[in-house]
């Protein structure tokens, strides 16, 4: 695991200087604390510039990257692990390929030699990859199947440059500063920058499951992995058999370490299993790790006491009192787009926690977008049976949701009804688009000023995920706004949240549930298998029930989240007047003062919720002044 950045140009007036190179990879420490090396090479034609930060986690003796094969006519860098490093090993050496190191990324030099760009399908992992030709005079970079790995790019007329992190690419000096006002649309909608897009203007990020290639011709990005789209037809029973096998083996690949690791347990569903399935192939107590705080609602520590003691874990839990005034400009730092989820503020501090003892952990993430976990599922399934009664779908759907309260012990819930109800008119990925958007677009009257809505005017934000929906659209709802999840939300804001929160304090996170088998498996399992009785996941109950107590299968689903609401009121409280309400902050280019005026005053007084608006905004209004952002 570490940080990999870089350029190439084929101007000498585009050239990278030696000092610049060090800066971009200096700033990436924090990826890579146990090793620094470079690569150079100028001429008065072309040049090529590698930078490598190494968190050292398999073979950690001669395991120093850049890597390249015998007559160096291809330079590897690889962020990230190669779970099935041994087994391509084996078949190189079977066609005559000799190896100086026992790690993974030499296996990608030879493998590049062996299949060219075809040898990225055949990778299991989490991945980015930067691959330097000599001979084709061709840069590659190429980004894992599901997004575990960043790998942002700033490509010119005669250079292309890369980095695991944005704030790389500043360190080049005419770096673009710009916002990209399409993005910052996306941002205000799903609370982060869906790929390919990039928050500053003229930037881009690398699709998951992509390669690039970057020659005298220009740039090309291909795809080189897909979801499959059917159904299977296969019995129960074999689905059965087959993800147990798949996932156990997920697992035990991702064991695979040459120093201290451990497990993250929040004590839910995904986490659980994934530490029990470690628990059963090892013969020594697995490390979990798990955090709590003094608001007993999001608070799971109880939940996660219990899965370690059922299982024997060795276990450590850490209580904290989050400071989100103290937190905020780490995050901003770290975070080199905006991003709103508020639950980067524990994945912080479980990582940083964590990092005390291990260096590699392994999480559940992924598992709600595969098997239909999260609540926002039952949303879809009750609309989709609304859907069978026009009369009750346009009496819902009517203004008379108005009627609700705005205010009682249960405005949570109540607010939750009225935005179900307020969607139900809309067609299905409007309708759902709706449910989980900051700013839907049906408000944005209220909130944008005149410039940016003029600016956004032509752009469909909605595109992103209905590119991805269509592909199942043949499928059931829930099934094809999963998968749609799983190509949008997953990378987007689960996956940067994970890497960047993990990484920022040099700590490796893995993820068994995104395996492309396990993915792939999952994508074709009837939903019937799924959800059943208004409730997600049934078939990782069928499959793996016995593994973990009924108490843990049958609690509601608990978000990572913060007291976000409370913070703003009390511990949040002048940061947030300080930085929204005093003069004329730089977000008011896109939003209305008086629309944050009113913000901050409906949440003060109770009215309304607008938690992850103003935090949204508060992220964006630090992340602009940090990074001189225009």
């Amino acid at each position: 695991m570490c940080g990999i950045t870089g350029s190439v140009w084929r101007d000498p007036s585009k050239r990278i200087s030696r000092e610049t190179l060090s800066q971009m990879a200096s700033v990436l420490q924090h990826r890579g604390p146990d090793d620094a090396q470079e690569f150079f090479t100028s001429s008065d034609v072309a040049g090529v510039a590698f930078g490598f930060r190494r968190l050292a986690i398999i073979d950690l003796n001669t395991g120093q990257q850049p890597v390249t094969n015998d007559d160096k006519s291809v330079i590897v860098m690889l962020n990230g692990e190669i779970y099935n490093y041994l087994e391509l090993r084996q078949l190189l050496e079977s066609k005559g390929y000799r190896f100086k190191t026992a790690g993974d990324s030499e296996v990608i030099v030879h493998m590049y030699s062996e299949y060219g760009t075809e040898c990225f399908s055949k990778l299991n992992g989490m991945f980015a990859i930067a691959i330097w030709d000599e001979r084709t005079k061709q840069l590659i970079l190429a980004r894992d199947r599901l997004g575990q790995k960043p790998l942002y790019f700033w490509a010119e007329n005669q250079r292309l440059s890369f980095a695991s992190e944005l704030k790389s690419l500043f360190e080049i000096p005419d770096c673009p500063r710009e916002i990209n006002q399409h993005a910052l649309h996306e941002y205000l909608v799903y609370q982060y920058v869906p790929y390919p897009h990039c928050i500053v203007d003229g930037l881009s990020k690398l699709s998951p499951g992509h390669f690039l290639v970057f020659d005298e011709s220009g740039i090309s990005t291909t795809a080189y992995w897909e979801l499959p789209t059917t159904e299977s037809t296969v019995s129960k029973q074999d689905l059965h058999e087959q993800l147990w096998s798949m996932l156990e083996e997920s697992v035990k690949l991702r064991m695979q370490s040459d120093v201290p690791l451990g497990a993250f347990l929040s004590g839910g569903v995904d986490s659980s299993l994934i530490v029990a399935l470690m628990q059963r192939n090892s013969s020594e107590r697995i490390k979990t790790y798990s955090i709590g705080f003094p608001i007993k609602e999001y608070d799971e520590t109880s939940h996660a006491r219990e899965v370690a003691k059922h299982l024997n874990t060795d276990h450590h839990e850490f209580q904290v009192t989050p400071s989100a005034t103290e937190i905020l400009p780490k995050l901003v730092w770290h975070y080199d787009e905006p991003l709103a989820d508020s639950s980067a503020i524990p994945t912080w501090y479980v990582s940083q926690m964590t990092r005390q003892e291990v260096t590699v952990a392994l999480s559940g993430d992924g598992g709600d977008e595969l098997f239909a976990g999260y609540p926002r599922y039952q949303a879809v399934e009750l609309a989709r049976k609304i859907e069978r009664w026009p009369g009750l779908k346009w009496l819902l759907g009517s203004r008379c949701w108005n009627l609700l309260p705005s205010s009682s012990r249960y405005k949570s819930r109540l607010r939750r009804l009225k935005k179900f109800f307020h969607a139900l008119r809309k067609p299905a990925i409007q309708r759902y688009l709706s449910w989980i958007s900051i700013f839907p677009d049906e408000e944005h009257d209220l909130f944008y000023t005149s410039d940016f809505k003029s600016a956004i005017e032509t752009h469909d934000v909605s595109y992103s995920f209905d590119q991805h929906y269509s592909r199942f659209s043949h499928r059931d709802p829930i099934t094809a706004i999963s998968l749609a999840d799983l190509h949008t939300y997953l990378p987007g804001d689960l996956m940067s949240k994970v890497d960047i929160a993990s990484m920022g304090n040099s700590l490796e996170v893995r993820q068994p549930f995104l395996d492309y088998r396990v993915a792939e498996l999952a994508a074709q399992i009837p939903i019937s298998l799924k959800f059943s009785k208004g409730r997600g996941k049934q078939i990782l109950r069928d499959v793996f029930g016995d593994l973990l107590p009924d108490s843990i299968w049958d609690r509601p689903k608990m978000g990572f989240g913060v007291p976000m609401d409370h913070w703003l009121k009390m511990d949040l409280n002048e940061l947030l007047h300080d930085t929204l309400l005093k003069g004329t902050p730089a977000v008011c280019r896109y939003i209305e003062q008086e629309a944050i005026e009113r913000m901050v005053s409906n949440h003060e007084r109770g009215r309304q919720d607008n938690s992850q608006r103003l935090w949204s905004l508060l992220v964006l209004q630090n992340w602009m002044d940090r990074w001189n952002i225009n």
